[in-house]
């Protein structure tokens, strides 16, 4: 007997047990195999119910019904024991959404650092209000909106800065030794996930995250290197905690022909074997060096591994954090979301790096003391070697 022979009476069977009655999660549970879905037994929450009536009967206070439901959502995927498989409300369900775009609300683009136990300006973003205001990268921040910043953390004082685009906020840099006080109207920043610079002849491509425009971004970021004659590329992942898997193959086409990027193995499936595209891998002659470090994770470590499995790069700098696994996130009611681990994903040459991380071929330190005095010892070792 043929499949589609199978399959049609499979699906004849289904339409006599719903006449005679048989209850629709039956039918499911009848046709769902041979369509490859699997079948799902439903959850006996009657528990739930019953500790959530003994909770509003005896509890002395008020009780929030729309986070008991959150809270039992979260409770029950957080019991599946895998920290990447979360269960996200709506609010959290936005900021992922604004974490992967970039979207920080209203800002002035400037991103704050520690240098010398200080908050202090260590990139400004173009196009945004920072630059238009005359600050400089270097100033430190001693208050914001007369707060003052000295016990204060980069994210907390970034938090402090950003607000309603078209509100001000008012910062007291200190340049030099010299006090300046700025007044600065909030804007929607443009924060792009890749921008790009050339020192000594060596192309620095920065990957701060891997988003929807990563892999366009980052072909721009490489046609401006060839018109430039860069001699070597380094491709600085540090602290890009990931984001969309094709972003990052996306961009492993820069150096990989049609190449395998990333195998990922789901239990009970065949291997999804996922290449690069084919025909434009611009940047495949020069020598690259991969910046890493405890901060690189997910689709920046796909793309690291992915480029030294294929020799087209070296890795440089620290161990890398290691989240060898793919989540697909799920619209569920209410705009509440959930983010499941559906795979393992491993290198070309079949590494997983789950717990593990990815080893640098040349281990660089980054110091406390470097990092205070603004100097990154790293990318200048890495175009060092580059330029020998």
């Amino acid at each position: 007997m043929s499949s589609q022979t199978g399959y049609i009476i499979l699906i004849l069977v289904a339409m006599v047990a719903f006449v005679a009655g048989t209850r629709s999660d039956e039918i499911y549970k009848l046709v769902g195999p041979a369509l490859g879905i699997k079948v799902v037994d439903e959850l006996d929450l009657s528990s739930v119910q019953q500790t959530y009536k003994a909770l509003a009967q005896r509890y002395t206070g008020s009780l929030d019904l729309e986070k008991l439901i959150y809270g039992a959502n979260r409770g029950l995927v957080s019991a599946a024991g895998d920290r990447y498989t979360v269960f996200l409300d709506p609010n959290e369900a936005s900021e992922l959404d604004k974490d992967l775009s970039g979207d920080i609300g209203g800002g002035i683009g400037a991103e704050i650092g520690i240098r010398k136990d200080r908050p202090t300006i260590v990139r400004l973003l173009a196009d945004n209000p920072a630059i238009g205001a005359g600050l400089a990268v270097g100033d430190a921040i001693i208050s914001v909106n007369d707060k003052p910043t000295k016990e204060w953390d980069a994210e907390k004082t970034a938090k402090e800065i950003r607000g309603e685009i078209g509100s001000s906020v008012k910062l007291m840099i200190d340049r030099a030794g010299k006090q300046k006080t700025y007044s600065i109207t909030r804007a929607k920043v443009n924060n792009p996930s890749v921008y790009s610079e050339v020192r000594n002849g060596i192309g620095v491509m920065t990957i701060t995250r891997f988003d929807e425009d990563t892999g366009l971004l980052a072909r721009k970021e490489a046609d401006s290197f060839m018109r430039r004659g860069v001699r070597g590329v380094v491709v600085d992942v540090r602290n890009d905690g990931g984001g969309y898997l094709d972003a990052a193959v996306d961009v492993a086409g820069l150096w990989l022909d049609n190449k395998l990027v990333v195998t990922q193995k789901t239990k009970g499936k065949t291997a999804d074997s996922i290449k690069s595209p084919a025909g434009d891998a611009i940047l495949s002659n020069l020598p690259t060096i991969v910046l890493v470090n405890q901060g690189t994770a997910s689709a920046s470590e796909i793309l690291a591994g992915a480029l030294r499995d294929h020799g087209k790069a070296k890795l440089a700098g620290e161990k890398t954090f290691g989240k060898g696994s793919v989540q697909e996130v799920i619209d569920l009611s209410g705009g509440s979301r959930l983010k499941v681990t559906i795979s393992k994903w491993y290198t070309p040459k079949n590494h997983n790096v789950d717990s593990k991380g990815l080893t640098p071929d040349t281990a660089i330190e980054l110091s406390d003391d470097d990092v205070s005095n603004g100097y990154d010892n790293q990318l200048d070792v890495a175009i060092k070697q580059l330029t020998k």
